[in-house]
């Protein structure tokens, strides 16, 4: 079953999180767009969400058709060190030799985290981050706007410095510029067409060109834009919007493409590269209008845990809402991660008790103080996890009475014209969408009864393994077996799984479109597979879980 919680573009041993010491010290900085939790100090929380608001601020110069605020709200979770942050790293970066992370951006369907290690030494600790954040804010025109340009903005995004009086954008990367000179470049007419199940997105050699490429053509056209006062690259976007073949809309945008595309070769043998420099000194940013509280180790457990379950660390995840429902069984934030814990393991009763619950508790939360509007917020999420879409448009337009900002009442409007918009889809797609899974499973049941599987039968029972490759010739037979390759960097391996529709997929950077068919969809993506040794000698191991990755 596709774990549809994880998408991570892109903490704690095993009860570390339990057992912290009940004198640590959690403090909340929010400021009209963001909430910044900490266990540094209240002058670090402060400076965070004022980086951050400066952030928000420079999307709305550099793009003000973009809608810079996402329907559910932005968590940044910062460490104070190392060890903190380990305690909220995916579980896929914990093994030995793994990339080491400055931070990371974790989009789930309630919230968005972003998670940030504050003794980070890189040169751009935060440029996962701003890559991140970028897609996020264009995550509504991800439908019409090409990869490349998707990839170009964020790169050219992501090496952006923060200071107290301005904003420098589009600082060069000097890898990125060493490869592009030495490589040959991917014909624009090429790059412009790439897609996510393009080999130039997913071999690792072109790969590189691509985001490299994609880098340079975009900080090219934006420097050029900026310095002769034209608007080729907003003319791209406009023709794109209304569904222009991208292709055709570079050539009317751009004009000749050939010319194009020396001038970029030209540009990238450069030595100096210009940047964006944006005064940021009349930004309409109060820092005295943020709000500090102490939170107490609780709340903290409970935000922790709910992160912790999205980045695949069930058992730790399990482990602190045991120990949070045992010291107070009323914890609303815990039960609604049982909740989502018990989803994510198809328990759909056991988490339709714990969502239950959590609805008779935020009702009751309401009628006690109505002037919370996160509170609706919460609810409204609840119901529409259980099928209430009415009730829960009916929760957000009771919220407007709360907004306390016009931030806040933005933001319900636009989720309740999403809520709108989506309704007749959401009711039909659920109802078939069940329809479909239980037809689905009651005809492979019977198939694997009725049929003697490819491979030996049986669950996976040997001893485990793990590898980050590529995978290679998906093979599908009847009745839901799945042969593939994984190309690593060393080795390639061979490995099944007997029944597809048990076998736990994740994505982990991007949220999959639609419903996964492993069958024709997993083709030339990259991927962390776990596999069990089997008695099969045909073969390395038998597929147990695929975390693909963007």
């Amino acid at each position: 079953m596709l774990n549809k919680f994880a998408s991570v573009s892109l903490l704690l041993a095993a009860l570390c999180g339990v057992a912290r010491a009940s004198g640590e010290q959690w403090i909340e900085v929010r400021s009209s767009h963001f909430t910044v939790l900490t266990d540094s100090n209240e002058k670090q929380a402060r400076h965070i969400a004022d980086q951050f608001e400066r952030m928000r601020w420079m999307f709305q110069r550099l793009f003000p058709a973009v809608d810079v605020d996402p329907v559910s709200p932005i968590v940044v979770l910062a460490a104070k060190n190392q060890k903190s942050f380990e305690a909220l790293e995916p579980e896929a970066y914990l093994a030995a030799g793994q990339l080491k992370l400055g931070g990371y951006f974790m989009r789930t369907a309630v919230t968005n985290y972003v998670v940030l290690n504050l003794d980070a030494d890189d040169e751009h600790p935060y440029a996962k981050i701003y890559h991140e954040y970028t897609h996020l804010q264009f995550s509504d025109d991800s439908r019409w706007m090409p990869l490349w340009l998707n990839e170009g903005i964020a790169e050219f995004v992501q090496n952006t410095e923060i200071r107290d009086k301005d904003v420098i954008i589009g600082n060069p990367n000097a890898d990125d510029i060493r490869y592009l000179q030495q490589n040959r470049l991917i014909p624009l007419p090429v790059l412009f067409k790439v897609d996510a199940k393009s080999p130039y997105y997913h071999e690792e050699q072109k790969g590189s060109v691509f985001y490299a490429e994609s880098w340079a053509l975009t900080h090219y056209l934006f420097i050029a834009d900026r310095q002769g006062h034209t608007n080729k690259l907003g003319a791209y976007w406009a023709l794109l919007s209304r569904h222009v073949d991208p292709v055709t809309a570079a050539e009317q945008a751009f004009g000749n493409l050939d010319a194009l595309q020396a001038a970029l070769e030209e540009y990238i043998q450069r030595r100096i590269y210009m940047h964006l420099i944006l005064s940021s000194a009349a930004a309409p940013i109060d820092d005295a209008s943020f709000k500090m509280r102490t939170v107490g180790q609780g709340e903290a457990d409970a935000t922790r845990a709910d992160l912790l379950m999205y980045v695949q660390r069930v058992k730790e995840a399990q482990a602190l809402l045991d120990a949070l429902l045992k010291a107070d069984p009323d914890n609303v934030q815990a039960r609604e991660t049982m909740g989502f814990l018990e989803l994510h393991d198809g328990h759909r009763e056991a988490a339709q008790r714990w969502f239950s619950a959590v609805e008779s508790s935020l009702r009751a939360a309401i009628k006690l103080n109505p002037r919370v509007v996160e509170t609706y917020d919460q609810l409204a999420s609840i119901l529409i996890f259980e099928g209430q879409i009415s009730a829960a448009e009916t929760v957000l337009r009771d919220s407007m009475k709360a907004a306390r900002t016009p931030s806040d009442m933005a933001r319900t409007q636009r989720r309740i014209a999403e809520l709108v918009a989506r309704q007749p889809a959401m009711v039909s797609t659920t109802a078939s969408a069940a329809k479909e899974q239980s037809d689905d499973e009651a005809r492979v049941k019977q198939a694997i009864e009725e049929e003697k599987p490819k491979h030996p039968p049986g669950p996976p029972s040997g001893p485990t393994h793990e590898l980050i490759g590529v995978i290679r010739k998906v093979q599908c037979s009847y009745p839901a077996v799945i042969d593939f390759q994984l190309a690593g960097v060393k080795k390639t391996i061979s490995l099944y799984s007997n029944n597809y529709y048990k076998l736990d997929f994740s994505a982990l950077g991007y949220t999959p479109e639609g419903k996964l068919n492993p069958c024709s969809g997993i083709e030339g993506m990259k991927a962390r597979v776990q596999y069990a040794e089997s008695p099969d000698k045909t073969v390395d191991g038998q597929a147990v879980a695929v975390e693909l990755r963007k």
